[in-house]
């Protein structure tokens, strides 16, 4: 019996959906003629029984019908479970197709919700691309805000005045920081006359980067670099497109931009922009140009600030030769490179070259500026600080009563007893 079952289970396993219901609908039409057959000869035996007198005979042929009853009615089971495996058939049938119907209605939402995303993303990109216009127009509308207010202002400058206006140069190419860093060179801005040598020397800085240097120092001084650098980079990138790379103008914004990378202490990057506006203006205005100067001291400041002395020294004496030899020896310009020398030596504890450097530019500020003006007073404190350095203390104290006696007189007119100046009052003690 097992030999002939399993082999028909095994290929009723490998039959596919349709064929099986094809085999029941055979098997149904089978049992139905089978049924039909069946009751044919029952209905023939029970004929025959009512022929038969014989209790034996009717008794077999009683049996015969009962067979054939049982064997009706499992044909009939046979057929209501062929029925049922049909209706199933019929159901599995409308449950696929409804699958198949949600399948191809999630691939739709699926879809859509894909093409909902590209374009959420889209939004979100062009939302922030005109946030970042919106913040773009902000900056230059303020930029242009103040480019107005400024020109207010060179509208009522007459001629003559724009060329003393120019001593603003100093405030651009020039950085003395506070001398009394001792740690670096430095002295405090002032107007030079320098730029009317640069002009004879056939340089003006034009008006547009004097007004871009205040806009860039105004942001700077807020902190603001953000948007300090990359003005100064793309008015540096217009010059470069409409002046070339070698071009004065294009220097000028060099050292711009190596001030504010000095404020944000990036000085490899403000070295780099500086020597490279040094080769420009050497290559373009000459080695002897008071912006070469004015180049060579803003590097040799950035030198000091690092605590590269040596390096920082020659550059300095070069500055110093150069405005010597267009502004002369005994020009206020020359005294303070005197001060951001003196400075880089005494660093290097060189005490003979700092005493002669701050006695030259104390000559020059008490010849050219007079005695009571501020540069004589530093430059004299300077010294004296040079003095205590090396224990002349007796030097020092003898500078030191210079500067409070010249302040005494200058506050209260003169000195007698009833007003003598602070030291006097501290020897009394003394005493």
């Amino acid at each position: 019996m097992s030999t002939m079952v399993y082999p028909r289970e095994e290929k009723l396993d490998k039959l596919s959906q349709e064929e099986i219901i094809s085999n029941t609908k055979l098997v149904m039409q089978g049992l139905e003629a089978l049924k039909n057959e069946h009751n044919s000869i029952l209905h023939s035996l029970l004929e025959t029984i009512k022929c038969l007198k014989k209790d034996e005979e009717a008794n077999l042929v009683h049996e015969k019908s009962n067979l054939l009853r049982k064997s009706v009615e499992m044909i009939e089971l046979g057929l209501g479970e062929a029925q049922v495996m049909m209706a199933l058939s019929n159901h599995l049938n409308a449950v696929e197709s409804e699958k198949q119907k949600l399948r191809a209605q999630v691939r739709r939402l699926c879809q859509e919700n894909q093409w909902l995303r590209d374009e959420l993303a889209n939004t979100q990109q062009k939302l922030q691309r005109s946030e970042q216009t919106v913040a773009q127009l902000e900056e230059e509308k303020k930029h242009l805000e103040f480019m107005n207010q400024l020109k207010k202002y060179d509208e009522d400058v007459s001629p003559s005045e724009e060329k003393e206006g120019d001593s603003t140069k100093d405030s651009l190419d020039d950085l003395f920081p506070n001398e009394e860093e001792e740690h670096g060179p430095g002295l405090p801005h002032q107007h030079s006359s320098a730029v009317a040598a640069a002009q004879q020397g056939g340089y003006e800085i034009p008006a547009r980067l004097r007004t871009l240097h205040n806009l860039v120092i105004q942001y700077a001084s807020q902190g603001r670099y953000e948007v300090a650098v990359p003005l100064c980079k793309q008015a540096l990138e217009d010059l470069e497109k409409t002046s070339g790379h070698d071009h004065p103008d294009v220097a000028t914004m060099l050292n711009i931009l190596a001030l504010v990378y000095r404020d944000q202490n990036k000085y490899k990057e403000a070295a780099h922009l500086l020597n490279d506006a040094l080769s420009i203006r050497e290559k373009t205005l000459g080695k002897d140009h008071p912006a070469v100067a004015a180049t060579l001291n803003n590097l040799a400041v950035l030198y000091g600030k690092r605590g590269k002395y040596k390096e920082a020294e020659p550059l300095c004496k070069r500055a110093l030769e150069i405005r010597e030899k267009v502004l002369g020896k005994d020009h206020p310009d020359v005294a303070k490179q005197l001060n951001n020398l003196a400075l880089l030596c005494q660093n290097q504890g060189k005490y003979d070259e700092v005493e002669y450097y701050y006695c030259r530019a104390l000559e020059i500020y008490e010849s050219c500026l007079g005695p009571d003006d501020p540069n004589v007073a530093k430059t004299k404190n300077n010294l004296a600080s040079c003095y205590l350095k090396q224990g002349k203390y007796k030097d020092a104290e003898v500078l030191y009563k210079e500067i409070l006696t010249r302040a005494h007189v200058k506050e209260f007119g003169s000195v007698d007893d009833e007003h003598k100046p602070i030291w006097m009052h501290a020897e009394e003690r003394e005493e």
